[in-house]
């Protein structure tokens, strides 16, 4: 069936494409009937997604963001851009601060009509600690806005889906541990569906005229503490579990010790929690009402329970 509307036939690029959040904008563009490159340090894992594109319509680039010659290469041609990279380690200025700068004076030079910068609330500090992630997000959305003035910024809570590093850490742990120490178990935090996100990327870039030049802070319905995440994810295993609060002294010793799940920007972020400030925009102006973690997540435990959908009393 042909398609229609303002991506049909045009060569979006995503920059970081093949990660989590790339795969449901990759989709969501394929629908529309976009041109979709994938630009990645590893773009064979986007592999996936071959089946969903017409012949000709999903492109695959291996990119460095941080070298800006590749990065320029990527972009050529396109008639939009997403940047989606992003990381914990690493040269985090270099990869979320100077990185999108670039990425966004390419997609100027080359006329393309729209620009989405993936960012996320943690980019708008709280008090005084300079948390690297926080500050490289800050300078990678003002070097954007800079070179790319009509440039949408969306910066969402901690994402959850089906496929998370998120949800599915805390569910393996509960699904093989009786007792589980929560850090930060009073941080609150506004969780967001991954597709939710990834929808409104795709309605910045069917219209730059309404949502370019703006700042989005993108938000799920409720907002939870992780000691309730915890617990909800216990209830939806049909599991018993003992759950207990850590000391802050303590988090932040194990965040800062190598090798650790949780590294000591990831703890200083949650600590401080995650969620909309109020002060922009949201999903409501994208014409887009997200949905609660609770609506999936009881079916997406059922593989962590002890015997699957035919378990139906705790464990």
């Amino acid at each position: 069936m042909a398609k229609s509307g303002a991506l049909n036939g045009k060569l979006v690029v995503l920059m970081g494409g093949s990660g989590f959040i790339g795969n449901y904008v990759a989709q969501a563009l394929l629908e529309r009937g976009a041109r979709v490159r994938i630009a990645s340090r590893h773009p064979e894992k986007a592999f996936k997604l071959k089946p969903l594109a017409n012949l000709g319509q999903m492109q695959l680039a291996r990119c460095d963001a941080g070298d800006r010659q590749s990065v320029e290469r990527c972009i050529a041609g396109a008639d939009a851009v997403v940047n989606l990279v992003g990381a914990f380690s690493g040269n985090l200025r270099k990869l979320m601060g100077e990185a999108p700068g670039w990425m966004a004076e390419a997609a100027a030079k080359e006329g393309a009509e729209a620009f989405v910068h993936v960012s996320a609330i943690a980019a708008e500090p709280e008090g005084e600690t300079e948390i690297e992630y926080a500050a490289a997000k800050k300078m990678g959305e003002d070097r954007v806005l800079a070179a790319f003035p009509k440039a949408t910024v969306l910066r969402p809570s901690i994402l959850f889906g089906k496929d998370d590093n998120f949800i599915n850490m805390f569910a393996g742990l509960i699904s093989t541990l009786p007792v589980l120490p929560v850090f930060g178990p009073e941080s609150e935090l506004q969780l967001v569906y991954v597709d939710d996100v990834a929808e409104a990327a795709v309605r910045a870039l069917e219209d730059p005229g309404k949502h370019g030049g703006k700042i989005y802070e993108l938000g799920g319905p409720e907002t939870l503490s992780m000691m309730e995440i915890n617990e909800a994810i216990a209830a939806a295993q049909r599991r018993n579990r003992t759950f207990l609060p850590m000391p802050d002294g303590l988090s932040a010793t194990f965040a800062a010790l190598p090798g650790t799940p949780m590294g000591s920007d990831q703890w200083k972020l949650l600590k401080q929690g995650n969620v909309v400030s109020g002060e922009y925009p949201g999903f409501d102006k994208l014409g887009i009402e997200p949905r609660p973690l609770e609506l999936f997540l009881d079916r997406w435990m059922v593989r962590y329970r002890k015997h699957g959908r035919f378990h139906a009393e705790a464990a």
